[in-house]
């Protein structure tokens, strides 16, 4: 371990210090003059020269009497099958007021996955969410973000899917639930949801705040994914991350992007971005050295209700298809406020997954329900005494649909079999010579008499 005296400058949460061969991500230790220490990582090495982000934020941190020591290793997270039942800050550190012994020590940067080793998603989970699992089913080992917009209770939806997803053939099942850049308010939330109803058991959480420093938040998906991986590919648990907000990560990105003065890309966003985010989303996924699985939920706000903006867009190029929250549902009271028209998950549920009829009564309730949206908005241009029994017929089941299928509320759990089964009454209010995308064993056997 080297240790340097002589620091350069400090540029917001950076140090630049004088080096020795010092290697990208090595952690480094930078002790004050009162003898107090902060801990950092090596972001980049130019000659003889390292720019280290702080973890702690660099106030009070002046460069004269600094000893900077590089550690010559890479951060690493302490995991074990106790953390099920805590809660972590965003830098791995428990705040529940209890000891936490690990079992191991991993890189927070984890091990690449060979692309020859991972096997397809396609063994359902439940997210008791019927306008997910009938409209948008949930893979193990998928990638499948929600966009939300400002102001939509995106984190009620987030917190009600980690109370209520399980898998259906008894495998374990845990949920690893990562908040960043929120509010005091928004942690307690969380923290006290999943106490009352008992989820915290079978969860680990982190809580990164809006008032740590930007370069933590950096840290903490990454903390929250290897300790996932552990439980997943060596105790064999079906894990479920969910990520809440992925646009607080970005504008970090972005703020210490600035700082390092680098050629900004779209809207001031690193040009880095796309890679930054793979290497995030790419550590969910199935393989066959194991019998568990990672699957991630991350969740982004999209600013100005944007879908091309670059933290929509990038993501929605790396996932597997995306869940988006709608604001017109949720001026109706129509909770969680899932448009399907917007919404589509990419992979499909196996055979013997979920019932048979599973997914043709998915494909007509979306050409349903899109049809009476399109009559809805002929109603507000010629009336609805200018349609046909048949057009009214799909304005009433859009109506019903969003009322009976969609307003499920935060609280309620529903099962599957339960969503087909609201499903097949629906399509009572249409014709049934128009039941033309299932089959007609399915409608023998399930279509309500």
């Amino acid at each position: 371990m080297k240790v340097f005296t002589n620091a350069q400058a400090v540029k917001g949460p950076l140090l630049i210090a004088e080096c020795d061969n010092a290697a990208f991500k090595e952690l480094v230790s930078v002790t004050r003059s009162d003898g107090s220490k902060v801990q950092g990582q090596v972001l980049e090495v130019f000659e003889k020269k390292a720019v280290i982000q702080i973890f702690e934020g660099t106030q009070g941190l002046g460069v004269d009497n600094l000893r900077v020591k590089y550690l010559a290793k890479t951060a690493t997270v302490g995991v074990g099958e106790n953390m099920l039942g805590r809660v972590f800050d965003g830098m791995g550190q428990p705040i529940d007021g209890l000891e936490y012994f690990p079992e191991s020590q991993r890189d927070i940067n984890g091990a690449p996955i060979n692309p020859v080793a991972r096997i397809q998603p396609d063994e359902f989970i439940q997210t008791g969410v019927s306008t997910i699992d009938c409209m948008m089913p949930l893979c193990r080992g998928q990638k499948l973000p929600i966009f939300a917009m400002n102001g939509l209770p995106y984190n009620k939806l987030a917190a009600q899917i980690a109370r209520q997803a399980k898998v259906l053939d008894g495998k374990e099942f845990a949920v690893v639930f990562v908040a960043m850049g929120s509010t005091h308010a928004e942690a307690d939330f969380f923290r006290e949801e999943f106490e009352k109803t008992g989820a915290l058991n079978n969860t680990v959480l982190f809580l990164n705040l809006a008032s740590d420093p930007s370069v933590a938040r950096i840290m903490t998906p990454r903390l929250a994914l290897t300790a996932a991986e552990y439980l997943a590919f060596e105790k064999g648990k079906q894990v479920l991350v969910i990520m809440t907000d992925m646009t607080n990560y970005c504008e970090s990105l972005r703020e210490i992007s600035a700082i390092r003065e680098e050629v900004p890309g779209r809207r001031g966003y690193p040009g880095y971005m796309y890679t930054d985010l793979a290497s995030l989303y790419e550590r969910a996924g199935k393989i066959e050295t194991s019998d568990g699985s990672v699957t991630q939920i991350p969740i982004l706000t999209m600013p100005a209700d944007d879908k091309t903006h670059p933290v929509p867009d990038l993501t929605g190029y790396i996932t597997e298809g995306q869940i988006l929250l709608d604001r017109g549902l949720f001026k109706r009271s129509k909770t969680p406020p899932i448009t399907i028209l917007g919404s589509l998950s990419r992979l499909k549920v196996k055979k013997g997954q979920v019932r048979e009829d599973a997914a043709a009564l998915a494909d007509q309730l979306y050409a349903a329900y899109a049809t009476g949206i399109e009559f809805r908005d002929l109603v507000a241009v010629v009336g609805k005494s200018a349609l046909s029994d048949r057009d009214v017929a799909y304005l009433d089941f859009a109506q019903a649909f969003e009322e009976e299928f969609i307003n499920q509320g935060f609280q309620q759990e529903r099962s599957i079999n339960e969503t087909l089964d609201i499903g097949w009454k629906l399509l009572t209010l249409i014709p049934k010579s128009e039941l033309k995308k299932v089959k007609e064993e399915h409608i023998k056997k399930y279509y309500p008499q």
